[in-house]
This record gives C-alpha cells, structure tokens and sequence, in this order.
C-alpha cells in the first residue's frame, strides 16, 4: 500500500459523518479533518481521532490535503463553495439539484481549470449511480423508453430545503413511488406517465414559534425543481415527532428501461437500491469517487467533472490487473 489519499470534509451534517465513517473502511484512505463553519471546539466527531478545524483554516491545510468532499447541501453551500473550493482543491460533492447542473457544472469548471485541479461534481446515487445506469439502458436499447422510481424513502436535499423555509424549525420529506406505475414499467407496456402519476411527495414540519402555518405549506409546495411539480403533502408535527418518528433515513429506487430490440422483443433492464441509510451510502460513493479524483488529478485531467467522465476502475482500490484477473 502507498501513500494514503489525504481526505478532508467540509460540513459535518448527516453526510459529513458519513464520510468520516466511510473513510475508515477504506484503507488507501487517512481523514486529514473535518472543516466546519460552526464553532470546531462545540463539535463532537464521531471517530475519537477526527480533528476539527474552522471553514477559513482550510487555506493553511491546502498541501496536506489530496481531496475535499463537500458535504453542504445543494440549495445555498454547494453553488457557493463548488467554485470557490475548485479553485484550490480537487474536491467532490453531491450536487443533486438536477435541473441546474449545468450552470454548476459551468461555473466549477471554469475555476478547476484555471486553478489546474480536478472537481466532480453531482456524484452520489441520484444523480450518480442511476445517472450512469440511465445512459447504459438507453445506450444498450436505443428503442425505448426510460423510467427512474425514486423511495420510498428520505431525501437528503429536499428535507434540507424544507428546512431553509422561513419559519421552519425542523423537517424531513419522503419520496412515495406508485407501485401502480412501477408494475406498468416492469410489464412492458411502457407507458407514458407524468412526473405526478410516478411519485407523490410527503414533507413533516415543526414550525418555530409564531410561524404562519398556511405560509410555509405554501412556499414549500410552489418550490421549483423540488415541490411545484409534484403532489407534494404537508403535515406539521412536533419536535417530540420528528426526533421520534423520523431519525431513520432509509431510501433506495429503481432505473428502468424498457425497450424492444429485432421483431418486437421485449427487453427490461432494472437497476435498484435498497438504503438503510441514504446519507452513509451516498457518502461511501463520495469517497470512491474521491479516489478517482485523485488519480485524474495526478494525471493532469483537469476541469470539472461528472460520473459520465469515470472509468469504473478507478473507483476500485485495486490495481488494472487485479481487476482484469478478479473481477472480468
């Protein structure tokens, strides 16, 4: 074994201590730190040898570390700190708001190039894993149709922006998929269904004090790009609930696609998760993609990246040839 991939974490949220726990199960790895905007000495690390550092240490830190993960959410931190962390490290993050990757992807590229870094952006399951999985299934079968089945299960970035609500104390969101729907996809039949006729959308809230109910179900219904499109339901809750009923955070899905190849056969190709944890698996793909990272980087392919830009083995501790002979 060489010399260890020098990690270091920005945000120490639900995914951040993934990181830090997926970091240890990885032996090519060492966890250079965790660098927060909060005050490091309140903030009590998983690992007993985690060490803490303010967000503004990370300039003094830059030669000891090989990768940042970013860890903030897609909302508010990601739009900031991609370009601004590109132009210093090679980092990964989970940028997941789809609709608007290509500005990010823009604006994270044109500060790693200039900086002669490497940067992936939006890696995780979704975008990520069922990213690729959707470009093979339309790759391999160019006549049909495909269809991606999200939960049931909590989202990481949608609860975070329940939660930047004016007027929300706390809050999480389920994605519903339809069984309805999936049973429609896996028969064949590939049907055309609407965003509102694949999933529905239930979010439970605890208001702060004084809060205008009726404001923030409407301001969290009418989101673009994470609720107006969708049957989207708002229950509020208390504190109590929410640490009892919602600390869990299971999530998974399913890519379908769905085509015919020579006299109409009829071909499926599925791809799907099961999650205990949303945030420690999404977290495992960061770090593996980390590793990537740092080998483009060494390699001197620069600019911004996505999952689409990743040979697989590259994510693999192991070298070309164990792959060839262990895993072909």
């Amino acid at each position: 074994m060489g010399t260890p991939i020098r990690i270091g974490i920005v945000g120490y949220g639900n995914l951040g201590r993934g990181v830090e726990a997926a970091v240890s199960h990885n032996a090519d790895m060492a966890l250079m730190g965790v660098f927060t905007r909060r005050n490091p000495a309140e903030l009590n690390p998983a690992r007993a040898d985690t060490t803490v550092f303010a967000y503004d240490a990370l300039t003094e830190h830059h030669d000891s570390i090989d990768v940042l993960v970013l860890c903030g959410g897609s909302k508010e931190d990601l739009p900031q700190q991609g370009p601004e962390l590109a132009a210093r490290f090679n980092i990964v993050d989970s940028f997941d708001t789809h609709a608007r990757i290509p500005e990010y992807f823009a604006a994270v590229d044109g500060a790693a190039h200039e900086a002669s870094t490497t940067a992936l952006i939006s890696t995780g399951w979704d975008p990520g894993l069922f990213s690729i999985n959707r470009v093979m299934g339309e790759s391999l079968l160019p006549e049909g149709d495909t269809y991606t089945f999200w939960g049931r299960g909590l989202s990481q970035g949608h609860s975070d922006a329940i939660r930047r609500v004016p007027g929300v104390a706390g809050g999480v969101q389920y994605t519903i998929p339809s069984d309805e729907a999936i049973d429609s996809v896996r028969s064949g039949l590939r049907p055309p269904l609407t965003t509102q006729q694949k999933h529905t959308r239930e979010c439970y809230v605890v208001l702060q004090d004084g809060a205008d109910a009726d404001a923030v179900r409407a301001a969290i219904v009418t989101m673009p790009h994470y609720f107006a499109d969708y049957n989207t339901t708002v229950s509020f809750i208390s504190d109590d609930e929410l640490r009892r009923d919602h600390a869990d955070m299971p999530h998974g899905g399913t890519v379908i696609r769905s085509g015919s190849t020579s006299h109409g056969k009829r071909q499926t190709i599925e791809f799907g998760l099961q999650l205990g944890s949303n945030p420690e698996f999404t977290a495992s793909v960061l770090v593996a993609y980390a590793r990537a990272v740092h080998r483009m980087g060494a390699q001197g392919q620069y600019g911004a990246k996505t999952v689409f830009d990743v040979p697989p083995g590259l994510l693999s501790p192991r070298s070309a040839a164990q792959l060839r002979a262990e895993l072909l």
